[in-house]
């Protein structure tokens, strides 16, 4: 008899027991204990995730936007099920139909997207995209520095937590590359420069730009030559907040860096495949990328896949040879089979025109309710990726209090709707840690939007009263 079995198993929904094994087994290392009292999930079915009582959950983050497409989306199920029964495990180094494929599907879109041919290499999770990334750019470029933005979140791998603007994922391990650059994001809301957005005339970009001015800024040399190698973006940021850039930013840009040969590196791990509306979040701002990184979504993250695309100069075999970086799982046969049919998916339905329309409606009940609250006081979003920034009573102060409270509220599955208990799944980011990032489901109704803002002004009430 295994003798963890024997001694330490617990019986089935017996919690308690369970949470004394997690506590002396499991690693601490992920954000689990975030929360004030640890919730037990049995089971997903669309939006919605049921604990072992089986109180429903809204969830309005999707497993960070992993699964986009709903829990237990049948199509993809389907998929996934079938490559088990005909070809469920390959070696990378050897070829299948569903890697080609996915491979094609992919750079096809890219191009007729972007504009440009490209090849696409594959990878098991967005900080090993980022890897990747980084060596693409090293092997082209000779150069090891990078640009990177205050607030961006690009992995906690020792490459991706250089690029990672917070110290504290470098704290205690250090890191192997040089520790990026960090350039103010625009964050029009909470403008590092206290300027205004109708009136700064993007002067956080011109304040990037005098960086080249001269060698004494550290950027460049007497010629101009940049000590950099690329800039790494999320277009819209992710943990950061979800915080949506101003008109013209991206492509000022995009200008600067072409002019000194800096790459520009595009992270869509969490707003790529029409998250905001858009199959890259980078299309809204209509500049062109060098390299781009993207997973989560690819597989409704029910099998880990990640990919680069890059520009054929930068990832023909002739410059980046077999064996230039490697994963064993990286082109698996499940996930590939899955991604495969997800593309299908997108291809076959007008998720852009769904997006748009369900993240208007849920933006326009996000901004009738912060009508009558001051402490949501900052509403915006792109598509289905929506922010929600708490404040003080002065709709400015961050208000980390009430969102802890609301996010422990929500998991306490005690809130009301149609006379039963119901939880919210509600995720926190922001550089104040006060910002809800929302990233429903995909094929949200606006049902199921209307109970969301029920629950959310439930929580928030409840919240409010907790922490006065």
């Amino acid at each position: 008899m295994n003798p963890i079995q024997s001694h330490d198993a617990a019986p089935d929904g017996q919690d308690e027991d369970l949470l004394e094994l997690e506590a002396k087994y499991c690693s601490w290392g992920d954000t689990v204990h975030y929360a004030k009292e640890l919730t037990m999930f049995e089971r997903s079915e669309g939006s919605y995730l049921f604990d072992d009582k089986g109180t429903q959950y809204l969830d309005l983050q999707m497993w960070y936007s992993a699964a986009s497409f709903g829990y237990g989306n049948p199509r993809l199920n389907k998929a996934l099920k079938q490559q088990v029964d005909v070809l469920p495990q390959l070696a990378c180094q050897y070829l299948h139909k569903e890697k080609i494929l996915l491979a094609a599907m992919l750079a096809r879109k890219v191009e007729a997207v972007f504009g440009e041919k490209g090849r696409i290499h594959f990878n098991v999770g967005g900080a090993s995209a980022i890897e990747d990334a980084w060596k693409v750019v090293r092997n082209h470029t000779k150069k090891n520095m990078a640009f990177a933005f205050m607030g961006g979140y690009h992995g906690r791998t020792l490459g991706a937590s250089a690029i990672t603007s917070s110290y504290r994922y470098r704290e205690k391990f250090g890191h192997f590359a040089d520790r990026a650059n960090f350039i103010p994001y625009p964050y029009c809301f909470r403008c590092p420069y206290s300027m205004k957005r109708e009136s700064c005339e993007l002067y956080c970009l011109k304040q990037f730009e005098r960086l080249f001015e001269t060698e004494y800024y550290g950027v460049v040399n007497k010629t101009g030559k940049a000590e950099f190698g690329a800039f790494f973006v999320e277009a819209v940021q992710g943990t950061g907040g979800y915080v949506v850039p101003p008109e013209g930013y991206f492509p000022g840009l995009k200008k600067i860096l072409e002019r000194h040969g800096i790459l520009l590196v595009d992270d869509e791990i969490q707003m790529g495949f029409y998250r905001t509306g858009k199959f890259f979040s980078l299309e809204h701002f209509g500049v062109k990328p060098d390299v781009i990184v993207f997973g989560k979504a690819l597989t409704n993250g029910m099998n880990p896949i990640s990919a680069i695309w890059a520009r054929e100069e930068l990832i023909s075999p002739a410059v980046f040879p077999p064996g230039s970086t490697h994963s064993t799982f990286s082109s698996n046969t499940q996930g590939t089979a899955v991604a495969l049919e997800a593309m299908k998916m997108m291809e076959e339905e007008d998720f852009e025109g769904r997006v748009m329309k369900a993240g208007a409606y849920f933006l326009a009940r996000l901004k009738d309710l912060a009508k009558r609250y001051p402490q949501m006081g900052d509403v915006d979003g792109l598509g289905l990726a929506l922010r929600v920034e708490m404040c003080q009573k002065d709709g400015f102060t961050p208000n980390r209090e009430l969102v802890d409270a609301m996010m422990n509220i929500g998991l306490s599955g005690t809130l009301t709707s149609g006379g039963k208990s119901k939880g919210l799944i509600l995720d926190v980011g922001g550089y104040y840690k006060n910002v809800f990032t929302i990233a429903p489901s995909l094929y949200i109704t606006d049902d199921e939007i209307d109970t969301a803002i029920a629950l959310f002004e439930e929580a928030m009430r409840r919240g409010i009263a907790e922490t006065a």
